[in-house]
């Protein structure tokens, strides 16, 4: 096409100008909306080392992509690094017309490059005919509804690639050759304004969100001002909220791995962030309607058990929890949400200063009766119990069992005198008032004391205080009970002869949250054999206590605390073993209702002290 007409070239360049004004016409929209929106509190874009270091594994190497659905996760990474080879050869094929070409595949490095891009021509149409068979024939329900567009956009790619190996092999001036570049150049022309209308818009928006993305694994943001009540309408949502919301690609990865989803429950992760999207292109960030309505289902945010597994498994960088936790902000901090169950666990908070509504002198009584010493600031431990710890019995064995290990192993430990819920139900629940209460008080209790050190046996607590006390002024320095029990390894004895069989179940807040999967393996496969259940590490499937979901009442749908029993009684295991309390609670109510005759239920620090000799106690 070297020697194109003066008509041919006015043609060429009115439809590439009508292209770009109709892509621009729609992204520039999204652009003004996502822009219009209110800044993200308490957001910064350095340090920048880790932004620069996870665009290039998510990016550039589609590290997430791959890793997490292996096989339409290559061939959509093969499909992202051919359309990146291809843009030189897009560059100079519209330059061509108009004597402007600056590669040719006769000589030189063009004939190299020609031949290069070729390669990825074919891994390309190959790997999207494979993603139109998966998505319109095979259809996984985590797709959901298909767009006809989808098959659209796939047909044009695949037209793309098949003509341009047509060109190599045919030629550009011989009239078949012409007549290939005209069907190039209107797919590609095409191809062009049909991604802002459509979900491939994440093609131009994801690598931003990627690098953008609040720093931290579910980092709720901190709270504006007095003025500032969460996600309750338009003028609410944040600049990255609006970006993350127009980058989603529905891939639905999110909705496979969703525990309400999977057991039946309106909520589905992936239609709350296209609800977000409806909302933003309806009313933009300036609207004054509530974003939970038409759009987003109430009810269904407050399905959620604030697991992670949405955010761990998005590709295109989107943070489910911070907008689930946002938008029950929103309803719960301006009196919008009505809830029995939720109305009862903030007034046991309130009254009583821990979620399981106990009198606080039960947890003094505890302490008391099992000689537990209090913290005077000797100690190198302080033992946070926790609301579990304290009061529930299952709870109290978990602690007990742990002090026998620490006493074993020599390591000095004490308990405060007075201790409150952390607050991790209220923050999840959007209840700022009554989650900054209880922080601010603990607070005062800890820096009084002079603690370095806390350990827990809750992951939730240690969540909280390391990371979301900070919005109420200090955190503190805090590990898991399997951090420390994995360290004390070496001074513990360990179990002798027939090992009994444990599957061990990883808490979400232990494992998606603090990213702890082998401590507590190893504590196990030092008193056990360890068995790995079919959804396990950064895919184990969640209790469903997190969240606050715990003290709300019967769910809809099938109990998510049934279906994980019955993965984990399904490994044939002797124990199941736990490192949570929240988690060993929900599998004991839950065994009942799957099993006749269920597996021992223990969590590790209960595993590691059955190992010690009678006089440890």
């Amino acid at each position: 096409m070297s020697d194109a007409s003066w008509a041919e070239r006015a043609l060429i360049l009115v439809l590439l100008i009508t292209s770009i004004g109709l892509f621009w016409w729609r992204f520039r929209r999204v652009l003004n909306i996502i822009l219009g929106a209110r800044p993200t509190p308490g957001y910064s874009v350095e340090p920048l080392r880790p932004r620069i270091r996870r665009f290039l594994w998510e990016v550039m190497l589609q590290g997430k992509v791959i890793e997490q659905r292996p096989l339409p996760g290559l061939a959509h990474a093969f499909v992202y690094w051919g359309f990146l080879a291809f843009g030189p050869i897009t560059i100079n094929h519209l330059a061509t017309p108009f004597g402007l070409r600056f590669l040719t595949p006769e000589a030189g490095f063009g004939s190299f490059y020609f031949g290069f891009v070729a390669v990825w021509a074919m891994a390309v149409a190959i790997s999207i005919t494979g993603l139109f068979i998966r998505r319109f024939i095979v259809r996984p329900r985590w797709l959901g509804k298909v767009s006809p567009e989808s098959g659209i956009i796939g047909m044009l790619i695949l037209t793309l690639m098949l003509t341009y190996l047509a060109a190599l092999w045919i030629g550009d001036e011989s009239p078949s050759g012409q007549g290939i570049w005209w069907i190039h150049t209107l797919a590609l022309l095409t191809f062009l304004p049909l991604i802002p209308h459509t979900k491939h818009l994440h093609l131009v928006l994801s690598p931003a969100t990627v690098f953008l993305e609040r720093e931290g694994f579910s980092a709720i943001p901190p709270l504006s001002g007095d003025e500032d009540f969460g996600l309750d309408t338009g003028k609410d949502v944040t600049r990255i909220d609006a970006l993350q919301a127009f980058s989603c690609v529905e891939c639905g990865r999110c909705s496979e791995h969703c525990p309400a989803t999977n057991t039946g429950k309106i909520l589905n992760p992936k239609e709350v962030i296209l609800g977000l999207r409806g909302y933003l292109d309806e009313h933009t960030a300036a609207g004054d309607v509530p974003l939970l309505g038409t759009h987003i289902s109430e009810e269904a945010v407050f399905q959620c058990t604030t697991c992670g597994a949405c955010e761990f498994q998005c590709p295109v960088g989107i943070q489910h929890l911070p907008v689930m936790i946002g938008l029950r902000r929103g309803a719960v901090n301006t009196g919008k949400w009505e809830n029995e169950y939720g109305t009862k666990l903030f007034l046991n908070l309130e009254r009583n200063g821990n979620a399981l509504g106990f009198a606080s002198n039960e947890r003094q009584k505890f302490i008391e009766k099992n000689g537990i010493p209090l913290f005077d600031g000797t100690q190198e431990y302080c033992l946070w119990l926790g609301c579990m710890g304290a009061y529930d019995p299952q709870g109290r064995e978990i602690v007990l069992a742990l002090t026998r290990v620490l006493r074993h192993a020599g390591v000095t430990f004490g308990v405060l005198r007075k201790e409150k819920c952390t607050g991790d139900p209220a923050r999840r629940l959007g209840n700022d008032l009554a989650f900054t209460q209880v922080a601010e008080t603990n607070i005062e209790s800890i820096q009084a004391a002079k603690v370095n050190k806390m350990v827990s046996i809750c992951p939730h607590c240690v969540r909280t205080i390391s990371t979301d006390w900070k919005e109420a002024g200090a955190t503190f320095e805090i590990e898991h009970h399997s951090e420390l029990l994995a360290r004390l390894g070496p001074k513990l004895p360990g179990a002798s002869g027939t090992k009994e069989k444990v599957v061990y179940h990883d808490p979400c807040y232990l494992g998606r949250y603090r990213e702890k999967y082998e401590e507590p393996r190893a504590v196990i496969e030092r008193n056990a054999e360890l068995v790995e259940a079919e959804r396990s590490r950064e895919r184990s499937f969640c209790c469903g206590a997190g969240g606050g979901q715990m003290f709300l009442g019967e769910e809809k749908g099938k109990r998510v605390n049934v279906e994980r029993v019955e993965e984990l009684v399904a490994t044939g295991a002797g124990v199941i073993g736990t490192a949570c309390p929240f988690c060993q609670t929900m599998f004991r109510d839950a065994l009942g209702a799957v099993t006749q005759t269920p597996p021992k239920l223990l969590d590790i620090a209960q595993i590691a002290a059955a190992s010690l000799p009678v006089k440890a106690e």
